[in-house]
């Protein structure tokens, strides 16, 4: 039977460290691109590069690839070189969570989950089955100009990084993208083995089922349960919205907390409440980044996990309290936003007390 888990973010435009711009800085001093050219155009200085916790919008770090790109247009498979430079090191506690995760499978599960801790501008949709476990990597909002630079960076990233995790060279079963072969094709296959294949209807990956219940060489149960918590507060923290988006965050968070919580306001509502037509909120929202539907889901699931954690309500209820009109829909919805069910993170929960 196959399943399909997607990403818990809705596109490329998270906050996130400097690692990554760090590396490629790092990546292009090696090639004669001086670090002021890499940093035309963000605001960034050479010491926020080396400050573990500076935070920057996605829009930064693709002014930086841009500025390797064109700085080094002569450099034959620019992004594949670059993407073998992420780690598992590169990502802080979202590389460690991984790391000690229990297997593969579950260290893919878990990277979906808080994927807005990476620097990913691709997004991967994985497809469990029975023979083969499947990434679709989707770049259709990714920019034109950087497109394929980010389709080779991001696989090649995720390739390294799954092979990293195993202690060896993670062997595919196919690789797929969808521009045409370039010159250094050869290139590709390093990192694949398997021939790659171009010119294809999407961009994918995949596997042996079998890899994914490979027990992981440092997985342990204690220290994953650590980074999990703290992979969960710094996604919290990363996710705090500001301006129009803070505002009808606002709106959609019951005054009185979770007691006595009814269906939170639709968007005609909170658009009168503030002033404006509904489709101005949508255009402004969406200049933002987000979504009414997006916070929305961000309110009901930090409403959720409290109501999971900190009270003795059914399921059923909690759904109610949702705006649910039935809990199998909240518990599709949960399961979206975590990748398990309402019932069993209530005792992951109640198992770390």
């Amino acid at each position: 039977m196959q399943r399909v888990q997607g990403p818990g973010i809705r596109d490329w435009n998270f906050p996130r460290g400097v690692a990554s711009v760090a590396l490629m800085v790092g990546f292009a001093a090696e090639h004669d691109v001086p670090t002021a050219r890499m940093l035309r155009g963000t605001g960034l200085t050479e010491q926020q590069l080396r400050d573990p916790d500076a935070q920057i919008d996605a829009h930064t770090e693709l002014t930086v690839i841009r500025n390797l790109v064109r700085a080094r247009p002569d450099l034959p498979a620019l992004g594949i070189e670059v993407g073998r430079r992420y780690r598992i090191t590169t990502f802080g506690i979202f590389g460690f969570a991984c790391v000690s995760s229990p297997t593969l499978g579950e260290a893919i599960r878990f990277a979906l989950r808080y994927l807005d801790l990476s620097f990913t501008f691709c997004l991967p949709v994985a497809e469990w089955g029975e023979a083969e476990f499947v990434a679709w990597v989707h770049d259709e909002s990714v920019p034109a100009d950087v497109r394929q630079f980010l389709i080779e960076r991001d696989v090649t990233a995720m390739h390294q990084v799954m092979s990293d995790l195993l202690g060896t060279h993670l062997p595919l079963t196919r690789a797929e993208f969808h521009f045409s072969a370039p010159s250094y094709a050869d290139r590709i296959r390093a990192v694949t083995v398997v021939r790659p294949r171009f010119d294809m209807p999407h961009n994918l990956f995949a596997i042996d089922s079998v890899m994914l219940e490979q027990p992981l060489p440092q997985a342990n149960e204690h220290t994953w349960a650590m980074c999990l918590a703290q992979c969960r507060d710094l996604v919290h923290r990363r996710r705090a919205r500001t301006g129009i988006a803070a505002e009808v965050r606002a709106r959609l968070v019951p005054r009185g907390g979770t007691d006595g919580f009814t269906a939170p306001p639709g968007i005609d509502t909170v658009a009168r409440d503030l002033n404006m037509s509904t489709r101005t909120l949508r255009r402004h929202l969406d200049a933002a980044g987000t979504s009414y539907r997006a916070l929305l889901d961000e309110v009901r699931r930090a409403l959720a996990e409290e109501m999971l954690t900190a009270t003795p309500l059914s399921v059923s209820d909690v759904a109610i309290r949702l705006g649910y009109a039935e809990a199998s829909t909240f518990i599709y919805a949960f399961k979206r936003w975590t990748g398990g069910t309402p019932a069993a993170y209530r005792r992951e929960r109640a198992a770390q007390r």
